[in-house]
């Protein structure tokens, strides 16, 4: 077969032959390449941040009592923190922190061989908290900084007098905010002696840190699916929330591409 031909496939995708295919399949594979060298490249200028110390003794509510934040660390010199977002008489956490959240339970492990502990921080008073859990079936621990300072501080918490101004500061500038409480994921660092150290924060799309199906879903042909729209989350629910898969169908049996909805969301 000639392989400058090309065919048209499946929703008017172009169809090559293996040949064609390899050739351009090797030439992503270098662009690939280079962003992982870009990639591994960032994260030791990360590293090399400097840190600042963190002063202030904030007190957060735990299953276990009061604890301050060099007591969320569990026996680890790192800890990450999730900022998630669930203010106080919200009855249930943000979908798109509980999408972030949904993976949290399978690296907990692996995290912690590498000395690196991880919780979620929320405003909510804990019982709130904990109810939403349980929900969610979640197992990592998660507590609340209800009455502290701690997530105004890291960026994440507005006042309704910093929100109505128009201008809250958030992800390292100045921005409108339709909401009290942003995403975010911090880190810590915690000296021999206890001292606790910031050493990274990330906000906005820099939170896909902790989203690994969307690193699936940009494998796929189709992608992310998502509508061309300021949130492009809006398709996010809660996992107990999505409405249950169709039941496959035969070819024979499947609609028209005409009478299909294209894959809208709701």
């Amino acid at each position: 077969m000639n392989n400058a031909v090309t065919e048209t496939g499946p929703v008017n995708h172009p169809v090559v032959p293996p040949e064609q295919w390899v050739a351009e399949r090797r030439a992503l594979l270098a662009r690939e390449k280079e962003l992982m060298r870009l990639h591994d490249q960032l994260a030791r200028e990360r590293r090399a941040l400097p840190w600042e110390r963190v002063g202030k003794r904030y007190a957060f509510d735990t299953p276990q009592g009061s604890r301050t934040l060099d007591e969320l660390f569990g026996g680890h010199r790192q800890l990450v923190v999730q900022h998630f977002m669930f203010g106080p008489g919200w009855g249930q956490g943000c979908p798109s922190c509980s999408y972030m959240a949904d993976h949290v339970d399978g690296m907990t492990v692996h995290l912690a061989d590498r000395g690196i502990g991880f919780v979620a921080v929320s405003r909510a008073p804990l019982p709130e908290l904990l109810r939403f859990r349980e929900r969610m079936g979640w197992k990592f621990d998660w507590v609340s900084s209800h009455g502290s300072d701690f997530n105004h501080d890291f960026g994440v918490s507005f006042t309704p007098q910093e929100v109505a101004s128009g201008a809250v500061d958030y992800n390292y500038g100045k921005r409108p905010f339709p909401s009290e409480e942003a995403p975010g994921v911090s880190v810590f660092f915690r000296s021999d002696t206890g001292e606790v150290f910031h050493t990274y924060s990330t906000y906005g799309r820099g939170v896909e840190v902790m989203m690994g199906a969307y690193q699936l879903m940009d494998l796929a042909p189709e992608g992310r699916s998502e509508r061309d729209v300021p949130h492009k989350m809006e398709w996010v629910r809660h996992h107990d929330r999505y409405e249950p898969a169709p039941a496959p169908v035969s070819a024979s049996a499947a609609p028209s591409s005409s009478a299909c909805c294209g894959g809208a969301h709701r």
